[in-house]
C-alpha cells in the first residue's frame, strides 16, 4: 500500500508538472507573439483535439454504394387477364371430348435494374463529377395472385373426365401473357427511367456535383 501511494503521488507529480510545462511555454510564447494567453491555448486545444475531413469518391467506392441497393424494383404493374384453356379432339365435337376453362386471372409484373451487374468500369469518377452506365432493365417477377384468379367457367365433354392439369397449365399460360402485356406496354422503359432518376438522387446525396447516369 506504501508503494502504491508513493507511486501515485509521482504519478500526479509529472502530470502536473507537465500542465505546468505547457502552460509556462504557451504564456512565453503568447508575450513573445503579442497574443492573448487564452488564445494562444485555445488554439492549441483545437490543434491536438481536432479532426480533419475526408472524402473518399474512388470508382470502387462509388460502385459499392450503388451496389447496396442490391435489385432496385422501380416499376410495379397489376394486369388482369382473360384466357381460356382447352383440350379439344380435331375429329370430334366439343360436346363430347373437349375440356375448356375460362380464367379471370390477376397479376403483378415488377421491373427493375439488378445493381449487383454493376461493373467497375461502369462509373467514372473526376472530381466532384461521376458518369455511370447502369446495367439493362429487367423483369424482376412475375407472378400470379390465386387470391384474385378464379375460374369464371368450365366444360366438360360427355365422353371424358375433367382434365386435374387444365387449371395449372392455364395459370401458367396467363402468368406469361400477363408479362408479354406489360412488355408490350413499355414496362422496361420506364423502369430504365426510374432507375436512373433513383440513382442519380442517390449520387447527388453522396456530394457529387455533376451527374451522369445512363
Amino acid at each position: 500500500m506504501i508503494l502504491k501511494s508513493l507511486f501515485s503521488g509521482i504519478r500526479s507529480a509529472l502530470i502536473a508538472a507537465v500542465v505546468l510545462g505547457l502552460a509556462l511555454g504557451v504564456a512565453a510564447l503568447s508575450a513573445a507573439v503579442h497574443l492573448p494567453v487564452g488564445s494562444m491555448i485555445g488554439g492549441l486545444a483545437a490543434h491536438l483535439t481536432g479532426r480533419t475531413t475526408s472524402y473518399n469518391g474512388s470508382s470502387p467506392a462509388v460502385v459499392e454504394k450503388i451496389r447496396q441497393l442490391s435489385r432496385l424494383e422501380t416499376v410495379e404493374y397489376s394486369l388482369d387477364k382473360i384466357v381460356e384453356g382447352s383440350k379439344v379432339n380435331p375429329y370430334l365435337p366439343d360436346f363430347l371430348v373437349a375440356d375448356k376453362l375460362l380464367l379471370i386471372a390477376h397479376g403483378e409484373v415488377v421491373a427493375g435494374i439488378d445493381l449487383s451487374q454493376l461493373k467497375d468500369g461502369d462509373v467514372q469518377v473526376s472530381g466532384d463529377s461521376v458518369h455511370v452506365r447502369l446495367p439493362a432493365a429487367m423483369i424482376l417477377s412475375t407472378r400470379i395472385d390465386n387470391t384474385r384468379t378464379r375460374v369464371y367457367s368450365r366444360s366438360t365433354g360427355f365422353l371424358i373426365p375433367t382434365d386435374p392439369n387444365l387449371e395449372s397449365q392455364t395459370r401458367q399460360y396467363a402468368e406469361h401473357e400477363i408479362g408479354q402485356a406489360a412488355l408490350d406496354d413499355g414496362i422496361l422503359q420506364k423502369a430504365g427511367l426510374n432507375a436512373r432518376a433513383s440513382v442519380t438522387a442517390l449520387l447527388y446525396g453522396l456530394g457529387f456535383k455533376s451527374v451522369d447516369v445512363q
